[in-house]
C-alpha cells in the first residue's frame, strides 16, 4: 500500500512525487459538421498468416469485440462451457495474461529455470502487451506511430534490482536511457519536457479559444501567469480568483491553525476546497481538474487536497505557511516531475522487446531497442509448436485449479472452442477482480481482497491526418481541454527512438493523440466513492459505441483546428479508439479507505500464493506503474520456484 505522508514528513519538506507525467491537450464538442463515419470494425484473421498485424487495425481497439464477452459471461452470469477438449500439451508454467506482468513472469521463469522451460501465455486480446498497445498507421509512404495505452518509463534509474535487471536484459540500460533523452525533442511536452510550450483550450460561442505558452507553469504562478489567465474566456471575477490562487497571493486556509490545516488537506476533497475555500464557481472547476484526471485517474471529488497536489494539481502556494514551509513540494510538478522516458509507441516497445526475447522467431532480424519501433513482427510465430515459449492470443481463461497438489489445469475459450491444458505452475497475470471467478476454491478472505480495488477506465484515441499543417499553427504540441470529451490532445510522440523517423515537417502525415477520462466532474449528489466513480466510468466506456467516439473526435478537432484550414471530412484518414475499461491499478484513497496494518491491505491478502498458483499484476502491488508489474512478476515466479 502506498505510504501516506505524515505531518512530520510534510513539515520536514519531503517532496511528494507526482503520480505520472503530463501529457497533452485539447479540442471541442462544437456544432457537428457533416459526418464521415469510418468503419468501426476489423475482421479477425487467425494468427497463422503474415497478414495478421494487430497494431495496424483501426476502429475500436483496446477492449475490442471478441476480447471481453466470454469473461463477462463468467463474471456477470456465471456462464462458461461445461465440456472441454483436453489438448496434448503440458507446460512447466502457464501465464494467464500477456500484459507487462505476464511477459515479465515468463521472462523471469525462463531466466531462472533455463531456456528449455516450457511456457505458455494465454491472453484474451488479439495482441500482446496488455495496456501497452501500439497504434501504427501508414500513409503517403510513411509510417506514423502512436501509443494506445501505457506510455512512460518513469524513473527507470530507481527500479528495483529485479525490474532494473529485466530492463538491462532487454537492452534498456543507462546508456540507452540517456540516448532516449537526447533523441526526444524539447517541444515534446507529452514526454515530460517541462519547458515545452503547452496550452489550454476553452470553448466559446464563436469557437475554441486556444492559449499557448506554458499553461502548466501558469498553474504554478510561472512567468506571465496573470496575463495568461486574463485571456481565459471566463468571468473576470473567476480570473481574479485564479490569479490569486496560482500566484499564492492569499492564504485560502486562513483562520486555521497549522494542525487544522494539515487535517483539512488530508480530509477534504480538492474540489470541495476549490468551491468552499478558494471560492471558484462550479463551472470553473474543470479547468483545475483536467491535469489530474489522467495523472491520477480520479477527479478532484475523489482526492484529498494533498493527494490532488501530489498528482499535479495547483494550490501548494496558496495555503499560507503550511504551503511555504515545503518549498520542495511547491515545485512538485514543474521542477521534479520524475525522470520520464518514452518510445514513440509508448511501452508497447518494451512489450515487443520482451516478446522478441521470449519468441525470437517473431522478429529474427531485430537488433534490440535501437530498431524495435520499426521492426515488423510475424505474429504467426507466437504459438509455434517448436518454440519453448508460446503466446496464444484470443484465448480467454475461464478456470484455473490445482489437481491433487500435483499440477494445474487451465480451461480457456478460443474462437468458441472450449479447451483444456495442464502445467506444473500457473501465474495469474490478469485483472484481480476476475481471479475469484477463475479460482472459486480460494478462501472468502482472499476473494474479497482480490475484488476490493476497481481499475481506472480511460480511452486513448489516435487520429491520422493527411498532414500537420493546421496543427502546427497552434504553437504547442499539446493542450488541456477541460470542457471537451477528450480532455487532453497532443501531437503523437515525435522522438527518434527505436529507429523511428517521425514527421519531418508540417507537410508530412501526422497522428493526433487524444485522451478521454469518463469520470464525471459534476458534484456528486450523494456519497460516491472513488471505486464507484470508476465503475460508472467503466459502464460509460462499454456503452459508448465507436461511432459516438468518432463524432466527438471530429467535432473536437474541427473546433480546434478549423480556423487554421482544417476540414475533418477530408483531412482525417483513420481513427483508432483504444477503449481501456480496466486500466490503472487502484491505489487506495484517503477519503474512502482505512490505513491497514502491514500485510492486511486487500491487495496484500489477495495476492497470497495459492498452492501452485501465484498472482502477478499491478493490482497486487496497488501501484499503476510498469516497474510494479515487473516486481509482481518476480515475486510470483519466486513463489513458484522456491521449493
Amino acid at each position: 500500500m502506498a505510504a501516506r505522508v505524515t505531518r512530520r514528513d510534510f513539515l520536514n519538506g519531503v517532496a511528494i512525487t507526482a503520480g505520472g507525467v503530463m501529457l497533452q491537450g485539447c479540442s471541442s464538442d462544437a456544432n457537428a459538421a457533416t459526418k464521415v463515419l469510418l468503419d468501426p470494425t476489423t475482421r479477425f484473421t487467425p494468427p497463422d498468416s503474415f497478414t495478421y498485424y494487430p497494431p495496424m487495425l483501426t476502429g475500436m481497439r483496446g477492449s475490442h469485440a471478441g476480447s471481453f464477452e466470454v469473461a463477462h459471461d463468467l463474471a456477470w452470469r456465471g456462464k462458461k462451457p461445461k465440456h472441454y477438449k483436453t489438448l496434448n500439451e503440458h507446460y512447466d508454467l502457464v501465464v494467464v495474461g500477456a500484459g507487462m506482468s505476464g511477459l515479465a513472469a515468463a521472462w523471469f521463469y525462463r531466466k531462472k529455470m533455463g531456456p528449455d522451460a516450457r511456457i505458455l501465455l494465454l491472453d484474451n486480446h488479439d495482441d500482446f502487451g496488455g495496456h501497452a498497445k501500439r497504434n501504427e498507421f501508414h500513409h503517403d509512404g510513411r509510417m506514423v506511430l502512436s501509443l494506445g495505452g501505457a506510455q512512460n518509463l518513469e524513473s527507470p534509474s530507481s527500479y528495483s534490482k529485479a525490474a532494473g535487471g529485466l530492463m538491462v536484459d532487454i537492452g534498456i540500460d543507462d546508456k540507452f536511457v540517456a540516448a532516449m533523452e537526447v533523441r526526444t525533442p524539447e517541444n515534446m511536452a507529452l514526454a515530460g519536457k517541462l519547458e515545452a510550450d503547452n496550452g489550454v483550450a476553452l470553448p466559446t460561442p464563436n469557437g475554441h479559444v486556444t492559449i499557448g505558452g506554458n499553461w502548466n507553469a501558469v498553474m504554478y504562478g510561472g512567468k506571465d501567469y496573470e496575463q495568461t489567465v486574463s485571456k481565459l474566456p471566463i468571468p473576470t471575477s473567476e480570473q481574479d480568483i485564479l490569479i490569486d490562487f496560482f500566484g499564492g497571493k492569499r492564504d485560502f486556509l486562513n483562520g486555521l491553525s497549522l494542525g487544522e490545516k494539515w487535517d483539512y488537506i488530508n480530509s477534504v476533497s480538492y474540489n470541495q476546497f476549490l468551491l468552499e475555500r478558494v471560492g471558484l464557481a462550479q463551472d470553473t472547476v474543470p479547468i483545475m481538474n483536467a491535469i489530474i484526471l489522467h495523472l491520477s485517474g480520479f477527479s478532484g471529488w475523489n482526492l484529498t487536497v494533498l493527494e490532488a497536489i501530489g498528482s499535479g494539481a495547483s494550490g501548494i502556494k496558496s495555503m499560507g505557511w503550511l504551503g511555504k514551509s515545503a518549498a520542495s513540494v511547491a515545485g512538485i510538478f514543474l521542477d521534479s516531475l520524475l525522470e520520464v522516458r518514452m518510445f514513440p509507441d509508448g511501452n508497447a516497445s518494451v512489450a515487443r522487446l520482451l516478446v522478441q526475447k521470449l519468441v525470437p522467431g517473431i522478429a529474427p532480424n531485430m537488433k534490440g531497442p535501437e530498431d524495435v519501433a520499426i521492426a515488423r513482427f510475424d505474429y504467426s510465430a507466437l504459438d509455434r509448436e517448436d518454440h519453448n515459449t508460446r503466446i496464444r492470443l484470443s484465448s480467454t481463461v475461464v478456470g484455473v485449479r490445482e489437481v491433487d497438489g500435483k499440477c494445474v489445469e487451465v480451461d480457456y475459450v478460443q474462437q468458441g472452442a472450449a479447451l483444456r491444458i495442464n502445467a506444473d505452475h500457473c501465474v495469474m497475470a490478469c485483472y484481480n477482480n476476475l481471479i475469484p471467478h477463475l479460482c472459486p476454491e480460494m478462501s472468502e478472505a482472499q476473494q474479497q481482497g482480490l475484488s476490493y480495488g476497481v481499475k481506472t477506465p480511460f480511452v486513448y484515441a489516435n487520429v491520422l491526418l493527411n498532414n500537420g499543417r493546421a496543427y502546427s499553427e497552434l504553437g504547442a504540441t499539446f493542450f488541456q481541454c477541460p470542457y471537451d470529451p477528450f480532455q487532453w490532445v497532443s501531437s503523437a510522440p515525435n522522438m527518434t527512438v527505436g529507429g523511428y523517423q517521425p514527421p519531418r515537417n508540417p507537410d508530412d502525415p501526422m497522428a493526433v493523440f487524444m485522451m478521454n477520462s469518463p469520470v464525471s466532474l459534476a458534484a456528486p449528489e450523494g456519497p460516491l466513492s472513488g471505486r464507484d466513480a470508476m465503475r460508472l466510468g467503466r459502464h460509460k466506456i462499454y456503452s459508448t459505441p465507436f461511432a459516438s467516439y468518432e463524432q466527438k473526435i471530429r467535432n473536437q478537432l474541427q473546433a480546434m483546428l478549423g480556423k487554421h484550414g482544417f476540414n475533418h471530412e477530408t483531412d482525417i484518414r483513420a481513427i483508432t479508439v483504444n477503449r481501456i475499461p480496466h486500466g490503472y491499478a487502484y491505489p487506495y484513497l484517503a477519503l474512502d479507505d482505512p490505513e491497514w496494518s502491514e500485510g492486511q491491505a486487500p491487495h496484500e491478502i489477495g495476492r497470497a500464493q495459492f498452492g501452485r498458483i501465484s498472482i502477478a499484476n499491478t493490482d497486487s502491488e496497488a501501484v499503476a506503474l510498469m516497474d510494479a508489474a515487473f516486481d509482481a512478476a518476480w515475486r510470483a515466479v519466486e513463489e513458484q520456484t522456491s521449493s
